[in-house]
């Protein structure tokens, strides 16, 4: 089976597989206290589970999605190649070579995958300006999302008790 003959659906869903992966490395070599002490990232165990869980929900929407509207999937693969480059590669060479949990599926997984789902749909006529740049803005405002709520929750406006 080549590339060219994978639909941007299969891609999707391959995608999602790649994120599951990527949490189960995340989750066994403890990404918690990496993004605490790395990333200053105020996380607690409950946080990474609904986080990822929502990330699983979204992947399997964005892949049932693809036949109908490629900019799910493609958001998908922005949130993904943004997570490796930001959040895997740049903190390993910025702590100069410090292991950070996901790396590996980031680097293996998630730009394949991400970079296959962007070759496919512009190979599909799926692909335009406003297109890219809006999967791009939206996969970065899902990265954001939980970083922002994290960094909010513990304003004294938002504490419930």
């Amino acid at each position: 089976m080549s590339l060219q003959t994978i639909s941007l659906q299969n891609l999707a869903w391959l995608s999602m597989a790649a994120y599951a992966l990527h949490i189960m490395e995340e989750y066994t070599f403890d990404w918690r206290n990496w993004a605490r002490a790395i990333i200053k990232l105020p996380v607690e165990w409950s946080d990474f589970y609904v986080t990822n869980a929502i990330v699983i929900a979204l992947g399997i929407a964005q892949a049932e999605l693809a036949p109908a509207l490629p900019f799910a999937p493609l958001t998908f693969a922005s949130l993904m190649l943004i997570n490796a480059v930001f959040f895997h590669i740049l903190p390993v060479a910025r702590t100069r070579g410090r292991f950070s949990p996901g790396l590996v599926t980031a680097v293996l997984l998630f730009f394949p995958a991400g970079l296959a789902v962007w070759w496919r749909a512009g190979e599909d006529g799926a692909l335009n300006a406003t297109t890219a740049l809006s999967a791009i803005i939206a996969g970065a405002l899902l990265m954001a999302y939980p970083i922002v709520m994290l960094n909010l929750r513990g304003l004294p406006y938002f504490r419930q008790g």
